[in-house]
């Protein structure tokens, strides 16, 4: 029995004849060899398996299900470039991610433009580039919008994004469904906004989108948003005519971080919502609508393996083991503002069996940048390689240049083959856009 929970890792994890932790046919090792720690390692088939499983999954449940990668979670061209390949669409929030898909030619039509307040730059790039969907939020960018589209001569297909007041039970910064929430448009102006879209002169309302939050191990807040957006949607019909063709109910489906915390799969939430949309459709006498799903850490969440060697150690009797890693909160910032809970293996002695609890910290300046608190793991020396499973979302995409650091390199592997899809930042990146 390994002393470690192998299914926190990438479906193609293994320990391997010389007890190294592989990935991908990989070494760890080797890959720490050959590319330098912090690392991270995304497992290719297992992003492809994801793709597949929501795709498989809902569209058994629910016919015609869009599958929309949220590229918050991280996106670069490689991983663009897989999710076209593997035929689902992007949400995206930002002209970055906007333009990272349009530069591997990502299909625009099934690209979700979001965001709470989007630059008007940003908006006629969306514009010119033919984005299918924006997601507007507010009745500034409603407005704003409607003038750049009506510029460019231009009608756009739009989704209102609505606030159910739904407490979705998850980490209250990443809670967005709330009654007290920066975005999309509360109980008291959401008819206003149906009005006034449907009376603009560039705008096609064809939906609506609601999303609750993020890291959602619950089914019942979806189910008590779609009530209340299927509700709204039946009240607009009667008194607009709003026909109700598209329904984005966001994502934030949970993957499993420690093991004592597992997550519904896929299956599960799609047979939930589907079976109440098809019956609350029913019940009000409505159609029913397309349905868009915008999954991102439960795609590359678990595909992502995080890899650091081990420095300096420090003991202080009666009180705590300090074990630190070359990485820490500017490659991983979840634990320090959200207290995210991780776990560990020593990568270069996957089957050595634990013996002492240790703390993982970070080598910044900052007495907040621990990794994982009170871990129990084998004996660690200065060179062990650490791997911590679960880091494909959202470490990168919100890593930094704290302390003048340098962003880490990430390696797709696949069949024993590693690719580099992004090289490590060097010195000279840090003052490439620095100004004398």
């Amino acid at each position: 029995m390994l002393p470690f929970n192998i299914a926190l890792f990438p479906a193609t994890t293994e320990v391997n004849n010389s007890g190294h932790l592989s990935i991908g046919g990989c070494d760890l090792v080797q890959l720490a060899a050959d590319y330098g720690t912090p690392l991270y390692i995304y497992d290719e088939q297992d992003l492809r398996d994801r793709c597949r499983e929501f795709q498989h999954d809902f569209n058994q449940a629910y016919p015609g299900t869009l599958v929309v990668y949220a590229s918050k979670a991280y996106l670069n061209k490689a991983l663009a470039q897989l999710f076209k390949e593997e035929k689902i669409g992007l949400d995206v929030v930002s002209g970055g991610e906007l333009s990272i898909a349009h530069s591997t030619g990502f299909p625009m039509d099934k690209v979700y433009f979001h965001g709470n307040n989007k630059g008007a730059d940003e908006l006629k790039l969306a514009l010119l580039w033919h984005v299918g969907r924006i997601v507007v939020d507010n009745f500034f960018e409603l407005d704003l919008l409607n003038d750049l589209a009506r510029e460019e001569n231009v009608r756009q297909d739009i989704l209102l994004r609505i606030t159910p007041g739904i407490d979705p039970h998850t980490q209250q910064k990443i809670a967005t469904g709330n009654v007290d929430s920066k975005f999309g448009f509360p109980e008291t102006s959401r008819e206003q906004a149906v009005e006034r879209v449907l009376a603009s002169s560039n705008l096609n309302l064809i939906g609506l989108h609601s999303h609750i939050g993020s890291l959602i191990f619950e089914i019942k807040p979806y189910l008590e948003a779609l009530d209340v957006v299927l509700a709204f949607a039946s009240d607009m019909k009667r008194k607009y005519g709003f026909n109700l063709r598209e329904l984005n109910v966001g994502g934030g489906f949970a993957i499993q971080y420690v093991s004592a915390n597992p997550a519904p799969p896929p299956k599960a939430y799609a047979g939930a919502l589907s079976s109440h949309l098809i019956s609350g459709c029913s019940r009000l006498e409505m159609a029913l609508p397309k349905l868009i799903i915008e999954p991102g850490r439960s795609i590359v969440g678990r595909a992502g393996v995080a890899l650091y060697t081990v420095g300096a150690i420090k003991d202080i009797p009666g009180v705590r083991r300090y074990v630190s890693v070359d990485g820490g909160m500017a490659d991983n910032i979840r634990p320090a503002i959200y207290g995210s809970k991780y776990e560990a293996v020593l990568a270069n002695k996957a089957l050595a069996q634990n013996e002492a609890v240790v703390t993982i910290s970070g080598k910044y300046c900052e007495s907040g940048d621990i990794l994982i608190n009170d871990i129990k793991l084998p004996a660690i020396s200065s060179g062990d390689l650490i791997a911590i499973p679960a880091c494909g979302a959202y470490c990168l995409a919100m890593a930094s240049n704290y302390n003048a650091s340098l962003k880490p390199p990430i390696v797709l592997v696949k069949e024993g083959r590693p690719l580099l899809i992004r090289r490590r930042e060097t010195y000279e990146d840090l003052t490439r856009t620095d100004l004398k």
